[in-house]
């Protein structure tokens, strides 16, 4: 495996984790494929079918894979504030390569503010992790948890969580209606997929205000992999960079001195170069994080044990 794929983190603007919106588990992949290779200002990404087989071990059917993408040319997110109500489109055009395994997406120019404007209005996820739930509301659930991750917990209106995740369509019509099937079809599903094939454990609870069932609990546990809690006080770089470490398997204390005293960019060239030697059998590395913290220590910039 990859370890750059392994460890990939993506970073999806608040908007799009909780905004309303119904994409199959297939154009949630095509969607987080596009945000782990965003470059600022580039419009046009190159999906290759066999990344998200590699880093998944599931393949890709072209039959859904086209159906998919042309539903995502009908779906919309909606953006509700107080002083507005939006619809958008995040993609413009798609271009399947023939005989190449690729296809070629477009983004949407009026939507690029919700993929490259992210400020602190971000939640860091981990590529691998989401893409290993086969279930969107799993998917989405996931986003939406990773989003509230330092808090540990969420609390929401249940039709509210429902119009996010697609179930409850503008004329008012709802899936899953009896609560006994929300919770089969939904809720234990995404609460078995994330808690298995993801860096937290996930669980809910459930209140009733009156006779019926009225508030959703989401429970976070994110002790599996600490995620990078934002300080505002550090630049947006230096904290994306320091979350990456972390995802990499570095503790809390290495991924700062490391995000303070090395550039982004030598890192990622540390990894290709790691990737190589180890795909080219030229080095044999059980631990990758031993050896990524052992260069380190080398450099001066981790503390060596006394």
């Amino acid at each position: 495996m990859d370890i750059n794929k392994e460890n990939k983190l993506i970073y999806q603007h608040n908007v799009i984790t909780s905004g309303r919106y119904d994409y199959s588990a297939c154009m949630l992949d095509i969607l987080f494929m596009v945000l782990s290779g965003l470059e600022s200002g580039k419009l046009e990404y190159t999906i290759h079918i066999q990344d998200i087989e590699t880093i998944t071990g599931r393949n890709w059917n072209l039959k859904q894979l086209r159906e998919a993408t042309e539903s995502i040319g009908s779906r919309m997110f909606e953006i509700e504030t107080l002083e507005s109500l939006e619809q958008i489109w995040l993609f413009s055009k798609v271009k399947y390569m023939k005989g190449t395994g690729s296809f070629t997406v477009k983004l949407n120019e009026e939507a690029t503010p919700y993929f490259f404007d992210l400020k602190n209005n971000f939640t860091a996820l981990q590529l691998k992790s989401v893409l290993n739930c086969s279930s969107k509301y799993a998917k989405r659930l996931y986003s939406i948890a990773c989003q509230w991750r330092s808090v540990g917990s969420k609390r929401f209106e249940i039709i509210e969580l429902k119009k996010m995740l697609g179930l409850i369509d503008k004329k008012g019509n709802e899936q899953f209606e009896r609560i006994s099937d929300f919770k089969k079809f939904v809720l234990d599903i995404a609460r078995t997929q994330i808690s298995e094939n993801t860096d937290i454990e996930l669980d809910y609870e459930l209140k009733k205000r009156g006779r019926e069932f009225y508030w959703i609990t989401l429970h976070i546990n994110s002790q599996k992999f600490k995620q990078l809690e934002i300080d505002f006080a550090k630049p947006l770089d230096i904290q994306k960079f320091k979350s990456k470490l972390i995802a990499y398997g570095f503790t809390d204390e290495q991924a700062e001195l490391i995000a303070i005293k090395e550039k982004e960019k030598d890192f990622d060239i540390l990894i290709t170069d790691l990737n190589e030697k180890v795909k080219t059998r030229k080095l044999a590395v059980k631990k990758s994080i031993a050896y990524l913290i052992g260069i380190y220590q080398n450099k001066g910039i981790l503390p060596t044990k006394d």
